[in-house]
C-alpha cells in the first residue's frame, strides 16, 4: 500500500478544508514547495496535490504552486482540481506531473475519461468524491444521484489507473476513514482504490492496510497537525 501526503492548494497555500468547505480552510504552510520537499525527505514515495480554487473554476488555478513543487521533487505526483479537457490534460503531463486524476468530468463526460486514458496509458485516475455514498463534483459543491458503485462500474473497462475514494464528510474532520465504504468499492472493482478522508492517526493507516484490495492511501491534515508521523506511517505499510 502507498501513502500519499496530501497538499491541497488554495491562493497559493497549503490547506486543509473541513468536509469540502472552501470557507473552512485551515492554512498550514505559504510555501508548497518546501512542504512536499519535507514530505520527501521524510521517505515518501508519492505526493497527491490538489488546485482546490482550480476545481471550483473548472480550470488551473494554482499552477504556480505546483510547477514549483514538480521542480523541488523527485518523485511522482499526482494532480486533481479543475481538469477537465484533453488540453489540460496534456499540459500538465508534459510538465512532469505522474498522474492526472479526474473528477467532474468522469460525472459529466465519461468518454473523456476513456479517451484521455487511452492516449496516456497508466497517468489517468479518476476521483469519486462522495457524500453519503453519492457522487459530488464541481468541487464538492453539486451532489449527484449517481452512487460511487455505479460510477466505478461505468469506468470499469476504461483503462484508468487507479480511483481516488473521498468521503466527503470524513475529509479533514480528525474523524476517521470510512473503511467499509473504501473496502466495498474496492472489492466491488478491478480498478485499484486509494483512500482519502479522515485519515487521523496510525490505527487508521493500519485499519485501511488490513482491509481487502485498498492500493493505497492519501493523509493531509494529520501529517500537518503531528497526529500522524509520516515515517511510522510508512514503516507500518
Amino acid at each position: 500500500m502507498i501513502l500519499y501526503p496530501a497538499i491541497d492548494l488554495k491562493d497559493g497555500h497549503c490547506v486543509r478544508l473541513l468536509k469540502g468547505d472552501m470557507d473552512k480552510a485551515t492554512v498550514f504552510g505559504d510555501d508548497p514547495a518546501a512542504q512536499a520537499k519535507r514530505f520527501v525527505d521524510a521517505g515518501c514515495e508519492w505526493l497527491h496535490l490538489v488546485d482546490l480554487n482550480g476545481a471550483f473554476a473548472g480550470r488551473p488555478v494554482n499552477g504556480d504552486a505546483v510547477e514549483a513543487i514538480l521542480k523541488a521533487v523527485d518523485v511522482p505526483v499526482q494532480l486533481g482540481g479543475g481538469i477537465r479537457d484533453l488540453d489540460t490534460i496534456e499540459m500538465w503531463l508534459d510538465k512532469g506531473v505522474a498522474r492526472v486524476i479526474l473528477g467532474t468530468v468522469a460525472v459529466e463526460n465519461p468518454e473523456l475519461v476513456r479517451e484521455a486514458a487511452a492516449l496516456f496509458p497508466g497517468k489517468v485516475a479518476v476521483g469519486l468524491d462522495a457524500r453519503n455514498g453519492k457522487v459530488a463534483t464541481r468541487g464538492w459543491a453539486e451532489e449527484t444521484d449517481m452512487t460511487v458503485i455505479a460510477l466505478a462500474d461505468q469506468m470499469a473497462d476504461a483503462g484508468i489507473a487507479a480511483i481516488i475514494y473521498t468521503d466527503i464528510d470524513r475529509d479533514g474532520a480528525m474523524q476517521g476513514p470510512n473503511v467499509a465504504a473504501t473496502e466495498a468499492l474496492a472489492q466491488a472493482t478491478t480498478i485499484p482504490v486509494i483512500a482519502s478522508g479522515g485519515v487521523s492517526s496510525l490505527k487508521d493507516i493500519v485499519a485501511l492496510r488490513n482491509a481487502v484490495g485498498i492500493s493505497g492511501v492519501i493523509s493531509g491534515r494529520a501529517l500537518y497537525d503531528g497526529a500522524l508521523d509520516l515515517r511510522e506511517a510508512l514503516a507500518a505499510l
